[in-house]
């Protein structure tokens, strides 16, 4: 990508946290960037506040008729130019879609895999702002990023971090590039301190209050199970071609040192920042280069002092839940998080209790067998019988937010 053109942008999941961050780094560049198309699926008021402002040539929807609310909006206000769109074959055409140079893939959950895939398919800049696509096709996945020429650059703050940490030259793997360990930073979220015991009556909203990032409820909800480092364990090794032993997780209250590499001379390279997704959003954006990304210098007299310590996996099951998964390899990684998905749905409509969580994860997986996951039709099909197994183990084992 040149710096001198105007590169037209897709974002899938327009209306979430890191869909909004985007926008704010777009409409701050618009000698560089312009809003091609975008997502929300139900949010259709929310979707319209963005062509309002933006204009985008594509916007689509989940459902007919909300595309048909939508379309009627836009031509009360003269944006009748915009193209309404609904269903899930129309987001995949929009993320390969010729017009389209950089896709944002910010859409939460396993719904990201296949429009983020088609746009990989369709050789695009690829943002990948959504853990979950990698974690269910992994191999597949980075198999189509290097066939189809696709550039893949992750946004999560600790993958934008590491990747910012590593040498330029990305081949032949870590121990080639000098790397020994890949430290994956968490602050914790907002039980990290917390008595176990006292845990088991953490209500939704508790749960979503991170003490760091404004994130949306699911997101919030892994962040204090650590689940979130989990998938993002499992993200890593795909990323950079790491092995599960390889990839540290390390608990750091402060979120500054959003994650490090270390290398076999003994040094460690860590990346650092106030908690602001613009940072890697621009990043992404701009790569190689960089920009304004409307975010405060980092002030380290202001903070004073970094922390860091282990994880506890007792507190913190979903963390080892994880990388067994990932060390079990095939489908495990999708059925971990088809059953996590459906937890935490469970969870935020306080029909299971938060550290039963776990417990339902770790069940469906005990009874849920994987299989080699090389065709999307096998990830789809294994992601789809966790689901039924973890609600039916719901049904079966668990009741009005506490274990039956």
């Amino acid at each position: 990508m040149t710096s001198t053109a105007v590169h037209n942008v897709a974002i899938l999941g327009a209306t979430g946290s890191i869909g909004r961050s985007t926008l704010d780094v777009i409409a701050r560049h618009p000698e560089r960037y312009r809003l091609q198309a975008v997502t929300a699926w139900r949010s259709k008021e929310a979707l319209f506040d963005v062509c309002r402002r933006f204009s985008p040539a594509v916007a689509v929807l989940e459902t007919e008729a909300d595309a048909a609310w939508l379309r009627a909006a836009l031509r009360d206000v003269s944006l009748s130019h915009i193209e309404v769109r609904a269903g899930e074959s129309a987001l995949c055409e929009m993320a390969a879609a010729n017009e389209v140079d950089v896709v944002m893939s910010a859409i939460i959950g396993a719904a990201a895999l296949l429009p983020t895939l088609a746009a990989v398919k369709a050789g695009k800049r690829v943002l990948l702002a959504n853990k979950e696509a990698l974690v269910m096709s992994g191999a597949l996945f980075m198999d189509a990023v290097a066939q189809h020429d696709a550039c893949l650059l992750p946004i999560d703050s600790e993958h934008n971090a590491i990747y910012q940490c590593l040498p330029p030259a990305r081949h032949g793997g870590l121990a080639s590039l000098g790397v020994s360990r890949l430290l994956l930073t968490a602050s914790g979220g907002p039980f990290r301190e917390r008595p176990i015991g006292d845990m088991r009556h953490v209500t939704p909203s508790e749960a979503c209050a991170h003490p760091n990032w404004s994130m949306g409820r699911k997101i919030s909800v892994d962040s204090a199970s650590m689940m979130n480092k989990g998938l993002e364990l499992i993200e890593a090794c795909w990323l950079f071609d790491a092995r599960p032993e390889q990839v540290e997780v390390v608990i750091h209250p402060q979120s500054i040192v959003h994650s490090m590499v270390g290398y076999t001379d003994g040094s460690v390279i860590a990346q650092m920042g106030n908690t602001d997704m613009r940072t890697a959003i621009a990043y992404g954006l701009s790569w190689p280069a960089r920009i304004d990304a409307g975010v405060e210098p980092l002030d380290l007299f202001a903070i004073g002092r970094l922390d860091f310590q282990a994880p506890d996996e007792t507190r913190f099951p979903c963390l080892r839940l994880a990388r067994e998964a990932m060390q079990a390899g095939g489908t495990a990684p999708a059925c971990l998080n088809a059953a996590n998905e459906i937890a935490v749905a469970a969870f935020l409509d306080e029909r299971l209790g938060f550290l039963d969580i776990a417990g339902l994860v770790a069940e469906t997986l005990e009874r849920v067998e994987s299989h080699a996951a090389d065709s999307l039709d096998a990830i789809l099909h294994d992601d789809a019988r966790a689901r039924r197994v973890a609600e039916g183990i719901l049904a079966e084992r668990y009741a009005g937010g506490a274990r039956a």
